[in-house]
């Protein structure tokens, strides 16, 4: 077990230090919210900055450069246990960050976010990644004036919805128009006789007009279909399933939702019916018809539906 420590040394008055004109004016800076560099004989920024050039041992130019605020992670080390010494009581980085116009890093205290005390670094910690600081409300001219850097927003996810009105032109118009009557009307292609419903005013097959109208039982058969987990307000429950329906006459198959079994027993060639909303919920939409639904009938053989799929 760890003891507590019994030798402490202390300064009851703290400890006064001079800084020089180089760290002083980098301080000064930072206690208004801007960070300097310094620049070498070389051209370097150093940041911090220091009194002499690191790789050559002369003395700095005395030119200052505002560099930052953003900054680029060029490594860091991961805390998962923070220590009472350390700046946050949950896991954070360190990070070498070099602020843009630098040729340097500095070392400080990288906010992540809120995790769990012995959690893995997070997916998006990466060297390279984009940073910038955190200062304080109030600074007095020490490193801690920036409290922390903070990634840089890439990505947001906005809550947004958006409520337009949908015309429907002539031809859905007019089968929206039956919709609300109870009845499922298509049109009949002059060239391949099939009838397509919902009625778009042409054949997708043949790319001609089409205008006889015909309609159709609203019973049908299962085609293809798919199993969705994610809830929908128009889905009765969760897992639903959502399938294409081929009505019994109609030569193209429709999508719509299929109820009144469990997921896991809709299946290909099963034979269903419109379930249609009371009379007096009927409006000029699909959503008269919540789903369709098995009836007591035999599947129809694959070979009859294959076309279909």
């Amino acid at each position: 077990m760890p003891s507590e420590p019994n030798h402490v040394v202390e300064f009851p008055g703290g400890y006064t230090r001079s800084v020089g004109p180089v760290i002083g004016r980098f301080l000064s800076e930072l206690r208004d919210g801007r960070m300097v560099g310094v620049r070498t004989a070389g051209g370097r920024v150093l940041v911090p900055p220091q009194e002499c050039d690191p790789e050559t041992g002369e003395d700095v130019t005395g030119e200052f450069v505002e560099v930052g605020p953003a900054g680029t992670v060029t490594t860091w080390s991961w805390v998962p246990r923070p220590a009472k010494e350390h700046p946050f009581g949950r896991p954070f980085a360190w990070a070498l960050i070099r602020p843009d116009g630098a040729d340097t890093a500095l070392l400080h205290a990288l906010d992540l976010g809120v995790f769990e005390e012995g959690a893995a670094p997070p997916k998006f910690l990466k060297t390279g990644m984009r940073v910038r600081p955190k200062y304080r409300a109030e600074r007095t001219g020490t490193i801690g004036d920036i409290e922390c850097f903070l990634p840089e927003v890439t990505m947001i996810n906005p809550q947004a919805a958006l409520e337009y009105r949908l015309k429907g032109g002539q031809a859905l118009g007019r089968f929206l128009e039956g919709v609300a009557e109870g009845r499922l009307i298509g049109h009949r292609c002059p060239v391949c006789e099939k009838v397509i419903v919902p009625m778009k005013g042409f054949c997708p097959r043949d790319g001609v007009p089409t205008s006889e109208e015909v309609e159709l039982p609203d019973i049908g058969t299962v085609t293809t279909f798919a199993v969705n987990n994610i809830p929908d307000p128009r889905a009765p429950e969760v897992p639903f399933v959502s399938g294409y329906v081929l009505l019994d006459g109609a030569g193209l198959t429709m999508l719509t939702l299929v109820a009144g079994i469990p997921a896991d027993q809709v299946r290909m060639g099963m034979r269903v019916k419109a379930a249609w909303r009371p009379r007096e919920e009927w409006t000029h939409s699909m959503s008269n018809i919540k789903w369709f639904e098995p009836i007591d009938e035999p599947d129809v053989p694959f070979e009859e539906i294959k076309d279909f799929m």
